[in-house]
């Protein structure tokens, strides 16, 4: 596997999941999890600990490229946003249901909903690191 071709995508996956997270999850969604959620539980904007948003957008994009690059070869932004999609959808409903299982964080509206934008979030992601992996590949000719 390369390393640059990891590290440099996986930080670009984790750029567009920052921004993405916050377009969907800070301001077009924002009020409907509020309406939706069972508990207190969401820090106000002023008060996040930014360094740990940030890492954590970070390695959920070097997860991204981990598994493009070292298994699953994806390297076009088509790739990127299908495989990105699957992985988006499968993590979310994963951790969403076992949330709503388990905590009083939110009712089930807003975890089916949380499953959508977390399989929209994975499809940004995975877009952003399929197209970076294939920068710079020789096509065929």
């Amino acid at each position: 596997m390369n390393t640059s071709k990891f590290l440099v995508s996986g930080i670009v996956g984790g750029i567009v999941s920052c921004l993405g997270g916050y377009l969907l999850y800070g301001m077009l969604l924002k009020d409907f999890f509020a309406a939706h959620a069972t508990a207190q539980v969401m820090r106000p904007m002023d008060t996040f600990i930014w360094w740990s948003l940030i890492a954590g957008c970070i390695f959920s994009g070097l997860l991204y490229s981990y598994i493009f690059n070292k298994w699953a070869n994806i390297n076009s932004l088509s790739g990127g946003v299908g495989a990105g999609l699957v992985l988006g959808l499968l993590s979310a409903a994963s951790m969403d249901l076992i949330n709503y299982g388990t905590t009083n964080m939110m009712d089930m509206t807003g975890a089916i909903a949380d499953i959508g934008v977390g399989a929209v979030l994975g499809a940004l992601t995975g877009g952003a690191v399929g197209m970076m992996n294939g920068m710079g590949s020789k096509k065929a000719a």
